[in-house]
């Protein structure tokens, strides 16, 4: 384990309901990561995703996966501190070939494998996909910017 749910959160803005990796369990600076969420019954989305029926919204994995790579970029930024970490921000610029190919339900554990396309300063390039049991349940190309609060 490099990153626990309390490291995470001195990294990324997120909190819950919406902070969605509960751990990092790989990371090579300015190439992957590689981390997990574990979904749970408990979770707000399930009353509503469906209540008789209870499925994880795609969404809720792109923004996962999206998370993963903040992460990634913010510890690529090698004489960065944590104060300068706190007042940054990172924000999805686009979202591409996003497919998603097997529901994930309660009681799985999504993982996120998350490689880097291109790096040019602030812009992210992410090749991103997420895992259940070593099956693809979604894929997508992120494009994202690190930008000041």
């Amino acid at each position: 384990m490099l990153y626990n749910v309390i490291e995470i959160q001195k990294i990324l803005p997120h909190r819950y309901p919406f902070l969605l990796v509960d751990r990092i369990t790989d990371l090579k600076q300015g190439e992957y990561i590689e981390g997990f969420k574990n979904v749970s019954i408990s979770e707000p989305v399930f009353q509503g995703h469906f209540p008789d029926h209870p499925i994880y919204p795609g969404v809720m994995i792109i923004e996962g996966m999206a998370q993963a790579g903040g992460v990634l970029a913010f510890k690529s930024m090698d004489d960065t501190s944590q104060e300068e970490i706190e007042n940054k921000v990172v924000y999805f610029m686009s979202i591409d070939k996003a497919k998603f190919r097997a529901p994930v339900t309660p009681g799985d554990q999504l993982v996120y494998k998350i490689n880097v396309i291109k790096n040019k300063g602030a812009v992210w390039q992410l090749d991103a996909k997420a895992y259940v049991d070593d099956k693809i349940v979604a894929q997508a190309e992120l494009k994202a910017m690190i930008v000041d609060k």
